[in-house]
């Protein structure tokens, strides 16, 4: 499955919905926060706009209404997020 991830002004279109959304970002040359890419510390949290994410990995660092850690979680439709 192929999915967009919408960040600020810059959209990704066609991304791998089997890689994170920070390997996603990375890929596509885009910098965003994060520590210890296993859903532990939180610092890659954003705002979820509009989509769908699924986690594939539990995560410890608390994750509020409205919000996604890029770390931990994959697109499961076209996403737009906030940094």
């Amino acid at each position: 499955m192929k999915a967009s991830i919408t960040i600020e002004d810059q959209t990704i279109a066609n991304v791998d919905t089997s890689l994170s959304i920070l390997e996603s970002l990375e890929k596509n040359d885009v910098k965003v926060e994060f520590q210890c890419r296993d859903g532990y510390c939180g610092a890659c949290r954003c705002k979820l706009i509009d989509g769908e994410v699924s986690y594939f990995r539990d995560t410890i660092a608390f994750v509020g209404e409205g919000e996604v850690l890029t770390c931990s979680a994959t697109p499961a439709s076209d996403i737009t997020i906030e940094v």
